[in-house]
């Protein structure tokens, strides 16, 4: 007991008090994420992705009913971005002529999903288009069963799915983030970054995803360029604006939340009277230092009139870039971005985005700056105009090639 004793002794109450609680929650926490929780060990373990397989060299020819395809997903949510985009691809394959398969991988033992309970989210949701996809739930014990011509991963435990397929479907890997870095450096680093060596051919979004993929693992990749839903994000207000707004979402690392708010702190010490908004989630139950409007996980019929409020809009991202700038641009929003590698090959070389480096104070001044321009209005409407005709179908037409080409051509 002297060691206890003297940690009271030492640090006060309060701090022994602290120090028992962490002990406590690390060992009796049952919602504490666990290592490879959202993958089947079997999957994992039946994949040796060091015996190079040949999935795609075949050349298939289309049948005249389309190809029969099998999608390997995640149970979506209603709010998940990244499912919402998933389904627009599906929704553009089905337009060409083909067949789909959802099949659903949940590996963890809760949240239990169940197929009704699944197309009432996608029901409830205006993001998801509407899908004729068969739908099953995926099991490690049955696998993907049926005849099909290709195989569609969806992040990196889905990947292991469609490598155990014992067809001979061609494979493909849609890519929106590069996943290993969702994670420290441990076990599903390992496992999420060995997805990408199964020799499948990699359909990503903008071509940062696609260029590290091919250099740094060999994988065969196409790129569909970023777009906005137009019929959604349109500029609707054509006076002066005072707003700020930030994607907050502490739940995703990658999308620095943190920082963000040391960037607000600052923004809101030299501009206290600006409204600034936080939207992504519920941040009631975080240590904000300033006055803010939390608007939460919103729908997406929600967000154009929020973001024809702002001025300014303040996006960062460490990986992959979200949809988040262009959405905002479309709107008349000036963005302030993290200026990097990865952001700079996903927005591409648009003179309305202010890349800026992250520097609480410099991105300050960005958002200071974007307020106080004295043409802001006529600035908005060259932003949004800027978007007038970058919508989905381009990208869609983009991904559908692709996709044939590889199917026809054997590459």
């Amino acid at each position: 007991m002297s060691k206890p004793l003297n940690t009271l002794r030492d640090e006060g109450l309060s701090s022994f008090a602290w120090r028992v609680g962490k002990w406590m929650a690390n060992r009796r926490n049952p919602y504490a994420p666990v290592p490879l929780e959202t993958v089947y060990r079997e999957d994992v373990i039946a994949v040796d992705w060091t015996t190079p397989q040949d999935f795609n060299s075949a050349k298939v020819a289309r049948p005249k009913t389309g190809y029969n395809i099998a999608w390997v997903i995640s149970p979506p949510s209603a709010i998940g971005g990244g499912h919402h985009n998933a389904w627009r691809f599906m929704k553009f394959l089905e337009d060409a002529g083909h067949n789909l398969t959802l099949y659903y991988y949940s590996a963890p033992k809760f949240p239990k999903f169940t197929l009704d309970g699944i197309r009432r989210t996608l029901d409830d949701a205006s993001a998801f288009p509407k899908l004729k996809a068969e739908m099953r739930m995926y099991s490690p014990e049955v696998g993907i069963e049926g005849d099909f011509h290709a195989v569609v991963a969806s992040d990196w435990a889905t990947a292991y799915a469609a490598y155990r397929y014992s067809g001979t479907a061609k494979r493909f890997y849609f890519v929106q983030d590069f996943e290993p870095v969702f994670f420290p450096a441990g076990s599903d680093f390992v496992v999420a970054e060995n997805s990408y060596r199964f020799g499948f051919h990699g359909l990503t979004v903008g071509p940062w995803l696609s260029q590290k993929l091919t250099r740094e693992y060999g994988m065969k990749t196409d790129h569909y360029d970023y777009a906005v839903d137009s019929k959604f994000y349109t500029r609707s207000n054509d006076s002066r604006r005072d707003d700020v707004i930030f994607y907050a979402r502490p739940t995703t690392p990658r999308r620095a939340t943190e920082f963000g708010l040391l960037v607000l702190e600052e923004f809101h010490r030299q501009r206290p009277e600006v409204t600034i908004h936080l939207a992504g989630w519920d941040m009631s139950d975080y240590n904000v230092p300033f006055a803010y409007v939390n608007h939460g996980a919103m729908d997406v019929r929600e967000l154009p009139p929020l973001y024809n409020q702002c001025a300014a809009a303040l996006s960062i991202s460490l990986t992959s870039s979200s949809l988040f700038p262009f959405e905002v641009m479309a709107c008349g929003v000036q963005p302030v971005v993290n200026d990097a590698d990865n952001t700079r090959f996903a927005l591409g070389d648009n003179e309305h985005i202010d890349f800026v480096p992250l520097s609480p104070q410099a991105m300050a001044r960005a958002l200071i700056s974007a307020i106080d321009r004295p043409d802001q209005v006529e600035h908005s409407r060259k932003i949004s105009s800027s978007f007038s005709d970058v919508g989905w179908s381009d990208s869609g037409t983009q991904f559908v090639d692709a996709f044939m080409r590889v199917m026809t051509g054997g590459k």
